[in-house]
């Protein structure tokens, strides 16, 4: 007891010093980022609602030379959970349902293998419900769809469950299209309405909203993809796909005003407040995701949608909260937020680098052409385009890769190293994926 009332007092002691962080090293930080291209959005460092930093770097437009801003528009991907999860509590304060009933009550047409999960079960990814956004033709076709979250549902209601509810975590934007569902039923109104009219508009986030395609929303960020040898626009999505699971958009500058009523509890009951942040399983609670950093406990979550990455992450007790969007693919927004909350809590961070290239010819790339197993279920496939060697995981984008030395390469846009190793007459027998500290080898097929 006497060791942990110490370890209080330090904290205390420690958070008096986070104020002293000095805005221009974070400045310092996210210009370092979009200057080496590893980001290119907004953000926003904030405590007690006051912004230390808030700034856009690169473009919400190449095509025009649109600058990016604090108040540009990006599609916030998963994060709209947190809004969806917040509905759902609101509607249970009114007495219009309850997190512990099964979903079957409002929605009856669930199958019958889903009888046994509950509203519970959706909000913390453990109903073992398929991820529609799985299926083998959902980048392909079903994206480009313009879905009901009754037709999205349908696409899995023939899979089994996964596992049994409540048992497991595992990721489902079935689940939380499902809770869309769920609150236009219980609400009375669509998803988007709801939203707005019961979150939004009570705290003034007038630069948030649903991304309806059709909609000329001003101040809308383009997405993109970095292929390797350009910038090349985003995919087309049909924002009725992802729904209540990620079709929302807002602005860093708006997340300030979301972050104030995080920590004044506006919106809910402190009950309520306790169930929204409370993690079931995998650190998971009702879209958020509770983790400790450091001695810090951190409430956030990223999203990624085509085009588009964000990150949001508080550290209540400090009332602290950084939020990075970006609109350009693959990116290293959600690494570059981890370290500005880490220098505004008054910690180290290093700043990144650019790192030695050195030029190879074809000739000698090509001897690492090939597969490479991480396991049988995630290889790295490494190709030669254009005279540049080109790295692609499964289900992820491609990644072009320059050399440092002979048989170590780097991505362009995310902090790693590939080192390839080879037997003794030379030839190239696997590699070594290096990242976050973390040495993945896998062997060449």
């Amino acid at each position: 007891m006497a060791y942990r009332s110490l370890l209080v007092v330090l904290i205390s002691i420690a958070s008096i010093a986070y104020a002293e962080v000095a805005p221009a090293r974070l400045e310092e930080q996210a210009r370092a980022y979009a200057e080496l291209g590893r980001f290119n959005g907004a953000v926003v460092v904030a405590r007690d609602g006051k912004a230390l930093l808030a700034k856009g770097y690169g473009k919400a437009n190449f095509e025009w030379d649109v600058p990016n801003t604090p108040d540009t528009k990006f599609r916030l991907g998963s994060i709209t959970k947190q809004f969806t999860g917040m509905a759902i509590l609101m509607l249970e304060e009114r007495g219009k349902l309850s997190v512990n009933e099964p979903i079957t009550k409002l929605v009856p047409e669930s199958p019958e293998k889903w009888k046994a999960i509950t509203i519970h079960h959706l909000l913390t990814h453990t109903s073992g419900i398929y991820n529609f956004t799985a299926l083998p033709d959902y980048n392909s076709k079903l994206k480009r769809e313009p879905l009901t979250p009754l037709e999205a549902m349908k696409r899995v209601a023939d899979k089994d469950l996964e596992f049994e509810p409540g048992t497991k975590h595992k990721y489902s934007n079935t689940g939380y299209v499902v809770l869309g569902l769920i609150v236009e039923r219980a609400g009375g109104m669509k998803y988007d309405e709801f939203v707005k009219k019961n979150i939004f508009d009570p705290l003034g986030m007038t630069d948030t909203g649903y991304d309806w395609n059709r909609t000329v929303i001003p101040r809308r960020a383009s997405g993109y993809m970095d292929r390797g040898t350009g910038l090349v626009n985003a995919d087309f999505i049909d924002m009725n796909v992802p729904h209540a699971a990620g079709a929302l958009y807002s602005t860093v500058n708006d997340f300030i005003k979301w972050d104030a009523a995080l920590r004044e509890r506006k919106l809910l009951k402190p009950e309520s407040y306790e169930k929204y942040f409370k993690p079931f399983l995998n650190n998971y609670a009702y879209g958020w995701v509770s983790e400790e950093r450091d001695g810090v406990m951190t409430l956030g979550h990223g999203g990624g949608i085509d085009g588009f990455s964000t990150t949001f992450v508080r550290a209540p007790a400090q009332s602290v909260m950084v939020v990075a969007f970006s609109n350009v693919l693959p990116n290293e927004g959600g690494k570059l937020a981890r370290e500005l909350l880490s220098l505004a809590l008054g910690r180290e961070a290093k700043l990144p680098v650019k790192r030695p290239r050195i030029d190879l010819p074809e000739t000698a790339l090509r001897k690492y052409i090939g597969e490479y197993e991480v396991s049988p279920a995630f290889v790295l496939t490494v190709t030669l385009e254009d005279g540049s060697l080109m790295t692609q995981a499964t289900n992820q984008p491609k990644l072009p890769v320059l050399a440092e030395s002979e048989d170590v390469f780097y991505p362009t846009v995310v902090d790693a190293t590939i080192r390839f190793e080879k037997d003794a007459s030379g030839k190239i027998t696997g590699l070594v994926l290096e990242q976050g500290g973390r040495k993945t080898p896998a062997k060449r097929r």
